[in-house]
């Protein structure tokens, strides 16, 4: 049984001009992606995630970032 809070239930939609497209779709060709909307949140969430390890407190900085709970 999967976890009720990991379900997918708000949706996000971006556009691609046409060269963006055929650079996509080239790319997902090439690499054999079949589902292009994991690859393409996967790509995201890990920028995401990596920026938010870059930015993450220093020695000198107090108040530690909540992804989970807002203030």
């Amino acid at each position: 049984m999967k976890d009720e809070k990991l379900r997918r239930t708000h949706r996000t939609s971006l556009l691609f001009n046409g060269r963006e497209q055929e650079a996509l779709n080239l790319y997902c060709e090439k690499y054999k992606i079949r589902n292009k909307s994991k690859f393409m949140r996967e790509a995201i969430m890990t920028e995401i995630l990596k920026q938010f390890d870059a930015d993450y407190p220093t020695l000198f900085e107090f108040e530690k970032p909540n992804l989970f709970y807002a203030k």
